[in-house]
């Protein structure tokens, strides 16, 4: 087993501090590293802002925030037999926190965005796994940090549809941030101009906000580009449930993961979406768990359904019963234990046009487990 690091320069903004990752999602864009099944990779990760709030921040600065940035990545790592049908399991070792994070309700972002349309940041001072701020007097947040932001490059088939559903949805009037050259990390013409956003999550993850993903946590991802092409970033301190204002306790961190390649799984096994699982309690995860994940998309692929809830959380289910069918039960017994058993989260809520939920099947409930 090897170790690689990425380190990053947090003083400088990613378009500064080239080489050590992205803010598109693209197949064409190089890996930093390049690492084999069973390799930990540790990498230093930007907030979701890149490095534009600090402790002296106000309000006139989240107004003035350049979104266009949003959110840089570390990576790409390229993981050396990973191929596009295999599911990559990625083992989250570590999240070390930094000393600073920050909540920011920008204009025209979150749930709730058109009752609360002022500026506002909540700055906090992060120490022995708990966080408090100056503006938020007697309030103290317990630390689960884990990464916001995590997951593969799209191949160029997905790429396309991706693009040409979003479009869709646009199109239809749904809320969509496109492909735009503006603030693109790298800056090649071909990948600044079709390279997607990192605003959404979608199959292969990205900006999934499942607070569950802390240390200890294996993520599976479905391979859609070779070498998979893993990054990383978008650290959060502590988040609730559905990410209501737009931001949780936002900061830069540390992360250390392992990788491995299940080959042939996503495809023999239809999995399409992110899956998550934890064999021991904490925080965050009270009891040991596998999980699912569902988005508005169409069960095809070809359609995104901008912000619908009911089909997120139905994808979600059923994409649970497929995995209690892997378990050996029959369609109709999965079904039965998803609603004596399985808990539906709101994962995220905020990132258009998909919004996340998560289904947790506890996994105590089996004999032996």
């Amino acid at each position: 087993m090897a170790v690689h690091e990425i380190r990053i320069d947090p003083a400088r903004p990613l378009r500064e501090d080239l080489g050590t990752g992205h803010n598109r999602w693209h197949p064409g864009i190089p890996p930093v590293v390049r690492c084999e099944p069973g390799d930990e990779v540790v990498m230093g990760t930007r907030d979701a802002f890149d490095g534009q709030f600090n402790p002296s921040s106000t309000a006139k600065d989240v107004a003035a925030a350049d979104l266009s940035v949003v959110h840089p990545l570390t990576g790409p790592v390229f993981v050396d037999g990973a191929e596009p049908g295999d599911l990559l399991e990625v083992e989250i070792l570590d999240v070390a926190p930094d000393t600073f994070g920050f909540t920011a309700q920008a204009p025209g972002l979150g749930f709730l965005s058109d009752a609360f349309p002022e500026p506002y940041l909540v700055r906090w001072a992060i120490a022995g796994g708990w966080a408090t701020s100056e503006d938020l007097p007697g309030v103290r947040i317990p630390g689960a940090p884990f990464m916001g932001t995590i997951g593969l490059a799209p191949g160029s088939g997905g790429l396309r549809r991706i693009a040409a559903r979003e479009q869709a949805a646009l199109d239809a009037g749904g809320v969509v941030v496109p492909p735009s050259a503006a603030g693109a990390v790298p800056s090649d013409p071909e990948i600044a101009a079709t390279g997607l956003r990192t605003i959404p999550p979608r199959e292969q993850g990205g900006n999934i906000d499942v607070k569950q993903l802390t240390a200890g946590t294996s993520l599976f991802l479905p391979v859609d580009a070779p070498g998979a092409l893993f990054s990383a970033g978008d650290a959060h301190f502590a988040q609730g449930d559905g990410e209501v204002c737009g931001t949780a306790i936002e900061m830069r961190a540390t992360v250390r993961v392992r990788f491995a390649v299940h080959m042939g799984e996503a495809r023999e096994k239809g999995i399409t979406s992110p899956r998550f699982s934890r064999t021991s309690a904490e925080h965050a995860a009270p009891r040991p768990f596998y999980a699912t994940t569902g988005m508005p998309v169409t069960r095809d692929g070809g359609t995104v359904v901008s912000e619908d809830l009911k089909l997120a959380a139905r994808n979600a289910l059923l994409n649970m019963i497929d995995h209690l069918g892997e378990r050996g039960w029959t369609r109709r017994q999965a079904y039965a234990i998803c609603s004596v058993a399985v808990d539906l989260r709101i994962s995220q809520l905020v990132n258009p046009p998909s919004v996340l939920v998560s289904a947790f099947l506890p996994l105590d409930i089996f004999d032996g487990s």
